[in-house]
């Protein structure tokens, strides 16, 4: 289901990503701050299962038992953390390869990891455009690693308008931008030579304000042609290397521009930095801070393209078709600002699953499948545990259960029903993938439904759990550092009171 939230600027956010939810929530309760904070850390570090960890809170549920029956939370932490090691065993085991250029099977894959998110209605759009995306940008380390840098290297562009199918993956980079002078410059060239810098293209102003006496009036001229030969010098090391296109991060004056265009070569100006990295990427060009130290090596001719277009009311500059690109630009058309907003961050989630995967290519059933088969294989496991931390091994093992559960509950399903037969699958271990469909909420083999989660999501969002779970258990007070507003009527702050050590035990210093 969607939640819709209104943030405190009167804004609207229709979403059911859980990190976006808790985002916006404004907690007073410290432990729910500190499960909000586990969330943001899942989705930072890897993007998908942000509400899993928050359903898996129910390892904190059923601790409290215990605790009432007054059992050491040590004792429980060092249930739950053996609990945790045997979990991430049992992952292990099932867990099963993949090959990374497999295209269906990554498709699928990554249409099961968003299945619960909104666009999963357009089925392979997101999907497909998450894997280009990130298989575009993904650099080889070596040894088999490879490292996606998806906040880098692939921007995001949203443009309301259009349908959502027109949305697409640019083998290049595109952005706001127009050339400097419409009039005289192109606005589209084909296999552009594209130089780009990061200084100003205009005369140099002194750091602090100078003041220059001029005796006679023909300096004033001189000082003038200083100026404008400067700005040509730099314009003709610039043209020395014959570009098309030119691409500055701070400004372009007037001057330069005329020069520029009397060449024919277009010019873009104030470029963001991250605009201009992607685009080094993406052409193979490199990014130079002075004119005058240009080189061959540094103008990109990988692009195959440079086009200026007109997208609903705004021009976007493309550098397109480029060779051996290694950044990318999403372009996300669609039919208000809150859908594109959704799909967005739908999409940030696709594309990190795909990331994952091209790090770690192990995968787990999803619909609840690992989650139970773990649970199944520690109930076994706690009835050889001595002592004490049995029950709590085993209270671990029925939080697992809380995901099917919950997945259950949204398919609205007979819930005890369902997660009977569920449980008894699994008891006898006889078929680690079976699991619920989450759209008909029918018992089936994860395998043949192709529902799949990542290995390292899953590893990721049981650790996250279990160890905010000992954290939080292991809090026995609540000191609280804010201070007490006033009643109305009180007489101002009385001066503080300088206590001896003799009149401290006397007092209660921790009010109740």
């Amino acid at each position: 289901m969607l939640k819709m939230l209104l943030d405190a600027s009167g804004g609207i956010v229709v979403t059911n990503d859980g990190n976006a939810i808790l985002r916006e929530l404004d907690l007073a309760h410290p432990a729910a701050k500190s499960m909000i904070e586990l969330s943001r850390t899942q989705d930072e570090e890897v993007g998908d299962g942000t509400t899993s960890v928050i359903v898996l809170g129910e390892m904190l549920h059923v601790a409290e038992a215990f605790i009432e029956k007054s059992y050491h939370p040590t004792v429980i932490c060092r249930a739950y953390n053996k609990a945790l090691e045997d979990a991430i065993a049992v992952l292990d085991k099932i867990a099963v390869s993949i090959d990374v250029n497999d295209r269906p099977t990554m498709l699928g894959l990554i249409k099961s990891c968003i299945g619960t998110k909104f666009t999963s209605q357009f089925g392979d759009l997101i999907a497909d455009l998450a894997i280009d995306a990130t298989s575009t940008v993904g650099v080889d380390l070596g040894q088999g690693l490879r490292e996606v840098d998806i906040k880098k290297y692939i921007k995001v562009e949203k443009v309301p308008g259009g349908q959502l199918e027109d949305s697409k993956v640019l083998k290049g980079v595109m952005f706001n931008k127009d050339v400097v002078a419409p009039g005289k410059m192109k606005r589209k060239i084909p296999n552009p030579r594209i130089i780009l810098l990061d200084c100003p293209v205009e005369y140099k102003k002194g750091e602090n304000q100078t003041n220059a006496e001029l005796v006679r009036e023909e300096d004033w001229e001189v000082l003038l042609k200083m100026e404008e030969e400067y700005i040509e010098n730099m314009c003709v090391q610039i043209l020395k290397f014959k570009p098309d296109l030119v691409i500055t991060e701070k400004g372009l004056s007037d001057l330069a521009c005329h020069y520029l265009s009397k060449a024919g070569v277009s010019a873009i100006r104030r470029l963001r930095k991250t605009d201009n990295n992607r685009i080094a990427k993406a052409c193979g060009a490199t990014i130079v801070n002075r004119p005058d130290e240009l080189q061959e090596s540094d103008v990109g001719t990988g692009a195959g393209l440079f086009e200026v277009k007109k997208i609903g009311d705004e021009f976007f500059a493309f550098i397109v078709d480029c060779k051996d690109p290694k950044a990318c630009t999403v372009l996300l058309r669609g039919a208000s600002k809150d859908l594109l907003n959704e799909v967005e961050r739908n999409l940030q989630d696709a594309m990190s699953v795909a990331r994952n995967i091209l790090k770690n290519p192990k995968l787990l059933p999803g619909g609840g499948a690992t989650e139970l088969t773990v649970s199944a294989a520690l109930k076994q496991k706690s009835s050889s545990i001595e002592g004490i931390e049995k029950w709590p091994y085993e209270a671990a093992a029925i939080a697992f259960e809380a995901i099917p559960r919950t997945l259950a509950q949204n398919c609205g399903v007979n819930v005890i029903r369902t997660m009977t037969a569920l449980q008894g699958k699994h008891a006898n271990g006889e078929n680690a993938w079976i699991g619920i469909d989450g759209n008909t909420g029918e018992i089936t083999d994860m395998k043949e439904r192709k529902i799949w989660d990542a290995y390292n999501v899953k590893a990721q969002t049981f650790k996250t759990a279990i160890e905010s779970a000992c954290m939080l258990l292991r809090i026995d007070d609540i000191v609280s550092g804010i201070k007490k507003k006033q009643a109305p009527g009180a007489q101002g702050p009385s001066k503080p009171k300088i206590e001896t050590e003799a009149d401290a035990d006397g007092e209660q210093i921790l009010p109740d």
